[in-house]
Parts: C-alpha cells; sequence; structure tokens
C-alpha cells in the first residue's frame, strides 16, 4: 500500500521514533529468514526438535534450540515468535513430519537441503495460508475464553485476508501497522475473529465475567482482528522474511485494551504489540505470487574463512562457529575438541545414512573453508559419492514359499501370475505388496491358495 492510497501513509522508520521511548529496531528479513530456514532444517534432520503430540507445539527446549541457530536471533531476547513459527511451518508445509515426540525431516524437507530457500520459503507461505494447524490467534493469551464452543471463527479464512493485505503493499515502501489496519478496513479485508455477537461475551481479559469484551466498546477492531492480523504479520510473515518490520519493545505499546476492566493491569495484550512498521521486500514479492521471478536485494557479505580445511581431513575453526554451522559439521565430521573435526568414510557415510547430501556439504565448504580443499579431502569426498546409490532400497516385499521347484515353475508360467511375482531361487518368488491382492486371486484361479 502506498502512500498515494488512501489511509495509508508511507514514511521512513524514523518518523515513528519520536512517539516512543523505546527506540525503535529495524530487521531486514529477506536474506536472514533464508539462512535461518536451512540452520533448522538440519536442527530437525539432527533429531533436536520435539513437539506435543496432542498440540503439535514445540516445547521450551525446542525454542531455545531453535532461537540458538536463527540468524539474527530471535525479533526479541526473551520472546519467542521466530523460534515458535519454525516448526510450525516445517510441520505445516511438509517439511517434517512428528513421530513419538519429535520431528523427522520428510523427503520433501531433504530435498530442501539442497535446493534454492527462496523456493521452500514460498511453498512454505502458500502451505500455512491454507494450513489447520494453528490459530493464531490462541498465541494471544491474555485474550481468554477462546476454547470455549462456537466462539472463534475459521483461521484459514482469516488467514488468506491477511495475505490479501500483504499482497497489497506496495513493495519497498514502509506502510505503518495503524494505516494498514485502516486500509484492511476501507476494503472490507476484516478478519473477524468471533462467530457472533453472543460469541463476544465468552471472550474476556482477566475475569469472565467484568473483563468480557462483548460490553459495547470494548471490542475494538484494533484488539481483535488488529491482533490477529498482528501475530500473523510478526510470527509466520516476518519470520518467512517476506517483510521487513520495525518493532518496539510490546510494553506499553499499544493502549487500545486499558479502558477494558482488568486492562490496566497488563503492561501489553500480546507479544506482537511492538510491531509498528512493515514493508513488503523482495523475497514476499515472490512468495506472495505477485512476480515469477525472485530479484533479491544485495545480501550481506558472507565471511569467509571460517573454518581451514587440512589435507590430514581435519576442520579448524579457531575462531568458533556459529551455532548453525556447529551444527553441520558435527553430521558430517567427528569432533576431535571445540575447535577441531576430522572427516572420514565412516563419518560421511553416516551423514548420508541420515538422508543427507554431499551437495549440502561441499556447497558449506566452498563458502566457508578459508582455501581450496585440500587434493586429499576432495578425493575423499569424490569416492563416498561414488559408493552413494550403488545399494538401494526398493522397498518391502512379500516372500511366497512354495512346496517344491515344480509348483514354482508352474506359478511363474502362468500368463496371469508371471507379471505379479519374480521368481527367488528354486521355491521363493516375490511379490510387491501392491500386486499381493492381485496374486493371490490368481493363485486361487489356478488352484492353489495362498496360505
Amino acid at each position: 500500500m502506498s502512500g498515494t492510497k488512501q489511509g495509508i501513509r508511507a514514511v521512513a522508520p524514523v518518523e515513528w521514533q519520536q512517539q516512543s521511548t523505546d527506540a525503535p529496531r529495524v530487521r531486514h528479513t529477506e536474506h536472514e529468514a533464508q539462512t535461518s530456514l536451512l540452520a533448522v532444517l538440519r536442527l530437525c534432520a539432527a533429531g533436536k526438535l520435539r513437539c506435543s503430540e496432542k498440540t503439535r507445539r514445540p516445547g521450551a527446549a525446542t525454542v531455545a534450540a531453535v532461537a540458538d541457530v536463527l540468524e539474527g536471533g530471535d525479533f526479541y531476547e526473551h520472546e519467542a515468535i521466530a523460534a515458535f513459527a519454525w516448526p510450525m511451518l516445517l510441520q505445516a508445509g511438509g517439511l517434517a513430519q512428528l513421530t513419538g515426540g519429535r520431528l523427522a525431516l520428510t523427503p520433501r524437507g531433504r530435498a530442501a537441503l539442497t535446493r534454492p530457500p527462496h523456493l521452500t520459503i514460498a511453498q512454505l507461505w502458500q502451505r500455512w495460508l491454507n494450513n489447520s494447524l494453528l490459530d493464531e490467534l490462541s498465541r494471544v493469551e491474555e485474550i481468554k475464553g477462546q476454547r470455549s464452543a462456537n466462539v472463534l471463527t475459521a483461521a484459514k479464512p482469516r488467514r488468506k485476508l491477511v495475505g490479501k493485505a500483504l499482497a497489497g503493499l506496495t513493495p519497498g515502501e514502509w506502510t505503518s501497522i495503524d494505516g494498514l489496519f485502516t486500509e484492511m478496513r476501507a476494503t472490507g479485508l476484516n478478519p473477524v475473529v468471533h462467530r457472533s455477537e453472543r460469541a463476544l461475551w465468552k471472550l474476556y481479559l482477566e475475569d469472565p465475567q467484568y473483563g468480557s469484551l462483548g460490553y459495547d466498546g470494548h471490542h475494538g477492531w484494533s484488539l481483535l482482528q488488529g491482533r490477529y492480523t498482528l501475530t500473523v504479520l510478526f510470527e509466520y510473515a516476518a519470520t518467512l522474511g517476506l517483510i521487513d518490520i520495525e518493532h518496539v519493545a510490546p510494553e506499553g505499546a499499544r493502549d487500545d485494551y486499558r479502558h477494558n476492566w482488568g486492562g490496566d493491569y497488563l503492561d501489553r495484550l500480546s507479544r506482537y504489540d511492538g510491531l509498528t512498521a512493515v514493508r513488503l521486500n523482495p523475497l514476499g514479492v515472490y512468495a506472495l505470487g505477485l512476480t515469477g521471478d525472485y530479484a533479491p536485494t544485495p545480501a550481506p557479505a558472507v565471511p569467509t574463512g571460517r573454518v581451514t580445511v587440512l589435507a590430514n581431513f581435519d576442520i579448524v575453526a579457531l575462531d568458533g562457529l556459529p551455532s548453525a554451522d556447529a551444527l553441520l559439521l558435527d553430521t558430517f565430521a567427528d569432533r576431535k575438541s571445540d575447535r577441531v573435526r576430522t572427516l572420514s568414510t565412516a563419518s560421511l557415510l553416516s551423514a548420508l545414512d541420515r538422508g543427507h547430501t554431499l551437495d549440502e556439504f561441499r556447497r558449506y565448504l566452498d563458502q566457508a573453508a578459508s582455501h581450496p580443499l585440500p587434493q586429499t579431502v576432495t578425493t575423499l569426498l569424490d569416492d563416498t559419492a561414488r559408493r552413494t546409490g550403488r545399494l538401494r532400497d526398493t522397498g518391502q516385499v512379500h516372500l511366497i514359499e512354495c512346496e517344491d521347484e515344480t509348483l514354482a515353475a508352474l506359478v511363474v508360467s502362468d500368463r496371469r501370475l508371471r507379471a505379479l511375482c519374480t521368481r527367488l531361487g528354486e521355491r521363493h518368488l516375490v511379490v510387491s505388496p501392491e500386486r499381493l491382492q492381485a496374486f493371490r486371486k490368481a493363485t486361487r484361479a489356478l488352484g492353489y491358495p495362498l496360505g
């Protein structure tokens, strides 16, 4: 939404600095999100992410682990926003699945480790718009009564309205949050969270009777629709790197709830109250489908020489490493000390067996190594690559035992059965699971029912 649109004033972030005692901070999320995506995928591949089997939400230890590998950290030091969102996004996007309380990469998730991150992020946003994994309003914990029956509308239509509001922003221009709210109301993008006026009475602050939002003047647009919009923008659009954001501390940032009963006891209504302005960046333009090509802004210079790869297969990081880098190296190499890891055929094969690829590792070394890789190391990598894929798991089969060689020959010579099985040795046949029913039917017709 540009400055020419009614209700929107596009200004640089500095203009809001005069209105808050807390100096606004600006986060350019486009490149941070792409780096963080790969880091969180690696964390998931290492088996470090756990979520509730019931709610599929990450636990405190998982949130802390994710926050530790995020590029630039979470938006607030002691508040989980991006660190909460990433495990949810991986699940909604089909990049990870929950098994026994632990997230594991799916084939799509493993493929994402080696494909351009912007492609994966665009898919994650589209899948998030259509998911039913989470109602973002539930993250505004001070609004109580949300679990009561027939209170909240479906989240998916609401979420899509926020997505349309994002698509209406003018790329590259800052828009104040209050200006965005004004434009959404003017254009009918109204993510109503309550099913009816009666449902409003079940939502409350502090006390279900005195703090009910059903009273006249106590359920303004910014308090409900606005808080929902803030959550989607801050926790998911910004985490995925679609919008650059300006934010302040949430405490005292908004006062639209102060006149509600119990509001005076709250220093904020949500952790998202500090979002003050947004700007649609090139990654957002691409992910929202506004262009078919991604034209990124210049990426910050990536520091080179973070590791030194020696001819004896040691990888040395004298100045330490970011958590995401250390996680990757620990996947492919054995740790000798805090700053030294060593490569071996066994360590590489172990990583491959867990679903990683050598392309992922080579790309990192090409970027992070201070010098070209020694010949001994490239030979080790090439030799390991040649071994990969020579043995393949083609899936489960049924092993059928025949009483004698004559019966086996009879079965494989039958015109109906020869296409359904493969002979193995003198008395055994192999049948794939998807052909077992047809095999049973054909053997019955032959006069030899399968026992």
